[in-house]
């Protein structure tokens, strides 16, 4: 069924579910490291990138690019790339965009093990790197340097929930010809698409709200043009950070109801940020729901919703 012009929860239910040879409604789990060819020539044209028939689950995989194809509808890209977990798409990213002598301008709250691979691995390989408040424009215009090759944003972050202008950090960014990568995993692409606002790359932890129910580790990376996209899938490939089958369709599954379980996740999460900012105890929350938020009105204009995540401390810390 073609989604491409149908609406979001259509989208969930439909998009990526192909039907195999024996009319299965549900996209089967192709279990199975890899596939045969009718002929030689069919075998060749695969390897040579001329068919695009499959080969090796590492490379491709009908159960995996069912997911794959729902995730870059639902995000309005080229194509997705679905990995083994968060951090597999975080790193196929930063090996497909970085290298020696490189710069990235990153969000300084951003989710720590994809700052720390950064600090220990990538310094080690000779990139540079500069961790900034990107909610502050004017910072991301002082960070940018003449080698700074991506703008990494996460909005709202982990766990400190600030946000970025993901349209105007992106306008900064591309007069400079630098490449825009949204972690999107907090908001789902139910409540915000990076790439309409003007990213270039968008990526999950489908650890999170796209699968659902605390059963499945794993990634996805969305790219909106096809070099990108390109670029970023041959270098998963050489990782070996590829999903597996059985994650993709449990992934897949737990996406159909995305919208249902934002929606409720959502409400009770407004009911606990309004108990917990009147209780005496407590002695700040950050919700982006709330009009005490310092971003609360670009939330309003950049999401359709304010997803679920809350931090707050209490008065006198952990000890009281």
């Amino acid at each position: 069924m073609d989604t491409k012009n149908k609406g979001f929860n259509t989208k969930l239910v439909h998009a990526g579910s192909y039907e195999d040879a024996f009319g299965s409604a549900v996209t089967p789990i192709y279990q199975t490291s890899t596939f045969s060819f009718k002929s030689a020539q069919q075998g060749a044209d695969c390897f040579a990138g001329k068919s695009d028939g499959f080969i090796y689950t590492r490379i491709g995989n009908p159960t995996i690019k069912a997911f794959e194809d729902a995730m870059a509808d639902l995000e309005h890209g080229f194509g997705g790339i679905a990995t083994s977990s968060g951090m597999s798409a975080v790193s196929s990213v930063y090996m497909a965009l970085l290298g020696q002598g490189k710069h990235i301008v990153c969000s300084a709250s951003v989710y720590g093990p994809s700052r720390g691979v950064l600090e220990r691995d990538f310094s080690r390989f000779g990139v540079e790197m500069t961790f900034i408040d990107t909610s502050d424009l004017q910072q991301i215009k002082d960070a940018i340097q003449d080698n700074t090759t991506i703008l990494y944003i996460e909005t709202p972050t982990n766990p400190t929930m600030q946000l970025t202008d993901i349209k105007k950090a992106s306008e900064i960014a591309h007069k400079h010809e630098i490449t825009v990568v949204v972690d999107n995993t907090f908001s789902s692409p139910y409540l915000q698409n990076p790439l309409v606002l003007g990213a270039d790359v968008v990526l999950h932890s489908i650890t999170k709200y796209i699968n659902g129910h605390a059963d499945v580790v794993g990634g996805v990376i969305v790219a909106k043009e096809e070099n990108m996209y390109k670029k970023i899938r041959g270098q998963m490939i050489y990782l070996g950070g590829n999903m597996d089958p059985h994650q993709a369709f449990l992934t897949h599954r737990g996406l159909k109801t995305l919208s249902l379980r934002m929606e409720k996740s959502e409400e009770n999460a407004m009911k606990v940020a309004e108990y917990l900012e009147k209780h005496p105890k407590v002695e700040w929350i950050l919700y982006p729901g709330l009009k005490s938020h310092p971003q609360h009105e670009l939330a309003k204009k950049q999401m359709t919703g304010f997803s679920s995540m809350i931090s707050f401390g209490l008065k006198g810390g952990l000890d009281v």
